[in-house]
């Protein structure tokens, strides 16, 4: 039994789901997103309540139930408020600037690193040492987010590289040197 699953959605105000054999549309005040389901999954609105339901018991069906929900939840979620992901630069002269929807990042290396935008996805630079992701798909968000980390990664032993705001950086000791 999927726990997750069997709950209801409930659609918030401003917010119109559409249901056409099995491909899900979700329009809300920051956007629209889409998302085809699994043929086996059945999408139901009574009202302002969604469910999920599955056509058996068998364990992949129990298994795409869930992320099924998940997926729809995230998406009226998205629209409604949009996702974030925040991330740090540590490191003596490492700093990010936004130029129009280009990120350009100095990280250490001889040229400056630039990423474009993906469409749906805008960066915000509150300051040189702070990079935030928004946009309303969390999955996209996410991504991006992880490709952004990917040009350099944090350094166990002095701290320097980007990272995730959460997250916590274990630090290794140096070499303990001759005695």
């Amino acid at each position: 039994m999927s726990r997750i699953g069997n709950k209801p959605i409930t659609i918030p105000n401003g917010v119109q789901v559409k249901v056409e054999d099995h491909h899900v549309t979700v329009t809300g005040p920051k956007g629209t997103l889409e998302r085809d389901i699994h043929k086996n999954m059945t999408v139901s609105i009574d009202g302002d309540v969604l469910t999920v339901t599955r056509v058996n018991d068998e364990p992949e069906n129990k298994s795409l139930h869930g992320l099924t929900r998940t997926l729809i939840q995230n998406m009226i979620e998205g629209v409604e408020k949009e996702f974030s992901r925040e991330l740090q630069i540590n490191g003596v002269g490492y700093r990010a600037q936004k130029q129009g929807t280009k990120l350009v990042m100095n990280l250490g290396y001889s040229h400056p690193v630039e990423m474009e935008a993906p469409q749906g996805i805008t960066f915000d630079v509150p300051n040189a040492n702070t990079i935030i992701v928004r946009g309303i798909d969390k999955e996209l968000v996410g991504q991006t987010a992880a490709v952004v980390r990917t040009k350099r990664p944090p350094e166990v032993y002095r701290g320097k590289g980007i990272k995730y705001a959460e997250e916590h950086i274990r630090r290794k000791e140096g070499k303990a040197g001759k005695k």
